[in-house]
Formats: C-alpha cells, structure tokens, sequence
C-alpha cells in the first residue's frame, strides 16, 4: 500500500512543525525546508487547519503551528482522515456488482483480502504518534536546516 502525496505532504509539515515547537512557520519555509511545491501545501495547510491539527495566524507575523502536542497527534488518525476518501482499487469505489473501471467487482474476494489489509494498516498506525515519529530529533533539524532547540 502507498500513501499519496497529500498525506505525505501533510505528515511533513507536521514533523516540521513539532521540530519548530511552538514557534510560528510559514507555508514557504516548510516547502523550502523539504523541497516541495509551496502551492501543494496551500491545501495541505487548509486541511491540516480544518481538522484541528495545525493552528494558523493570518497577516503579517502569521504563520502556522501545532493545535496540539506532537503526543497528541495519531499518525493513524491523521493518515485516515487524509485518504479515507479514496479508493485502495477501483472496486472499493461503489458496491454494485459491476463497475465500468472491473468487471470483476462482485464476484472477486480480492476486494475482501484488500479491505482486511487497509483495515489492519490503520489499526496499527493508530499505535503511533507524531511523537514517537522525533526520536532523532537532531538529526532531523540538521537534515532540514534548523537550528538545534
């Protein structure tokens, strides 16, 4: 199974963030930190501040932090909530019996094998959280350029 870019995008902003403690960042330092485009995180920040992971200060001195503490945030959580709305294959899209992307759906068990697998991902990233994702720290802050804390 593999995460898409959104939630990759969402879980590295998140590592920056609890990285920075609660200091103020902007959406441009966490892209020029992990060398990704700024204007993908505009909706990766939009999401994070809608689901009550990040906490955002509009206009000048704004920026963004935690809304919580790294302890607080479950990677399975946030990793459900990034891709709960898109299928693992095309027959996880609807529960009729056939489907113009398989004409396999309804008659194949690969979709029940799948689902158990997706199921049991979640429940064991729910063990972790942003927390247990900084035990390197240092090295962490030294890879993207900050300053150690």
């Amino acid at each position: 199974m593999r995460l898409n870019t959104f939630t990759d995008y969402s879980l590295r902003t998140l590592i920056y963030l609890a990285l920075k403690d609660a200091t103020l960042v902007t959406r441009r330092e966490i892209a020029d930190a992990h060398d990704i485009s700024n204007n993908h995180l505009m909706k990766v920040v939009n999401f994070l501040s809608r689901n009550g992971y990040i906490e955002t200060m509009r206009g000048k001195g704004g920026g963004m932090r935690l809304a919580r503490p790294p302890e607080k945030i479950n990677i399975g959580k946030l990793i459900h909530d990034c891709e709960s709305d898109i299928p693992l294959v095309a027959c996880f899209k609807c529960d009729r019996d056939i489907t113009d992307d398989c004409r396999l759906t309804g008659v194949c068990a690969l979709k029940s094998f799948l689902g158990e697998a997706h199921q049991a991902m979640y429940k064991s990233l729910e063990n972790y959280t942003l927390a247990d994702a900084l035990v390197k720290k240092t090295a962490m802050r030294r890879r993207l350029g900050l300053k150690a804390s």
